[in-house]
């Protein structure tokens, strides 16, 4: 079975903890190399705290991808580490979230594209899901130039709310990301297309999806 759920920082046991931050030490410090603080080979922040909420794609016992959260009354990435790259722009007042460290493992989610389930796309529809089941108005990021055109790909009618340069002198955008029906149409009509035997509702959350006969619950 391959779920996606939300699971706050408060609940996350010492396995959990210890597979994201490993997971996230991976891509963000090995793969990205970006300028993230590590311990004891995993990755964290003063941002993982008891009002963040992660939300995470895996099969069994085995993570895959991931995100995090924060409701953006609280201290957040965009009002903190990256305040001084998007100085000109003010979280307007409302019940969003602002969303960080999003994470697909590329060794365990290959094996799940060789399978036909695309993990992207359905790591941004649960994104919108859970958004609209806790009735947020919508979410806002900073991400890299790379994963801005993955998003653009995507279908989302993500828009561009600031830009900026990174300290590695690379492009850095400060997004917001819709969660009305239409966006979730449109991620829906794109994961049926990339595969068409997913034959359950994409709609709710949260969101299991059964893995093929010939996968494995083990990745």
């Amino acid at each position: 079975m391959l779920r996606f759920f939300d699971i706050g920082f408060n609940y996350l046991n010492e396995k959990d903890s210890k597979e994201i931050f490993t997971l996230r030490k991976r891509v963000f410090k090995d793969r990205l190399d970006w300028m993230v603080e590590c311990r004891n080979g995993m990755e964290s922040d003063e941002y993982d705290c008891c009002r963040t909420i992660y939300l995470l794609g895996g099969v069994g016992d085995n993570y895959v991808c991931g995100v995090r959260f924060i409701e953006t009354k609280h201290p957040n990435m965009i009002t903190g580490a990256f305040k001084e790259y998007f100085d000109k722009f003010d979280i307007p007042k409302g019940n969003f979230i602002e969303a960080s460290r999003l994470f697909i493992e590329k060794g365990r989610s290959q094996r799940l594209r060789f399978q036909g389930y695309p993990v992207s796309t359905l790591l941004f529809l649960s994104m919108i899901n859970y958004a609209r089941f806790y009735q947020y108005e919508g979410i806002y990021a900073i991400v890299s130039h790379s994963m801005y055109i993955i998003f653009k790909r995507s279908g989302w009618l993500i828009s561009i709310i600031e830009k900026s340069v990174s300290e590695k002198k690379q492009d850095i955008y400060l997004i917001f990301m819709p969660v009305d029906e239409n966006s979730q149409r449109t991620l829906i009509s794109l994961a049926r297309q990339k595969a068409p035997f997913l034959g359950c509702s994409l709609n709710t959350w949260p969101l299991s999806l059964s893995v093929r006969e010939h996968g494995s619950d083990q990745l």
